[in-house]
């Protein structure tokens, strides 16, 4: 019952590094917009969403909660890690697409390229069984 060794957990503490260019990936559909910024080989720097900036239901869908969430996802990666240049990927038809992107200029990040990553279906869905009469 009486364990005489002391154990400490040695956590080590996450080092701030400096990412000044990376990337942006804005996924906009109807019911939210969710921006993550990374570094040039994906690793996560910074993300948000409209959901998680407190808009719920149909609102989490809008421009201005996906210009929201832009703006706290840039702030924190301009905080902690001096992100300043940025190559933006944006995927979905939702309409936080522009205003994702119209935030980050407006807080002084360079938007270096846009490019739209999309997917487009190919083959397209089963069609209609043949009908018997």
């Amino acid at each position: 019952m009486a364990d005489t060794s002391t154990t400490k957990s040695t956590t080590k503490k996450k080092q701030k590094r400096s990412v000044p260019a990376g990337q942006v990936h804005v996924l906009a559909t109807f019911n939210n917009t969710i921006i993550t910024f990374t570094d040039n080989n994906g690793g996560v720097l910074a993300a948000s969403s409209a959901g998680a900036c407190g808009f719920r239901g149909s609102k989490k869908g809008t421009a201005y909660a996906a210009q929201v969430a832009a703006e706290r996802a840039a702030q924190i990666a301009k905080q902690q890690h001096g992100f300043a240049k940025a190559d933006v990927f944006i995927k979905g038809v939702g309409l936080g697409r522009d205003a994702a992107v119209r935030a980050l200029s407006g807080l002084d990040i360079s938007v270096e390229s846009i490019k739209d990553v999309t997917g487009v279906p190919h083959g397209g869905v089963r069609p209609k069984k043949a009908r018997r009469i």
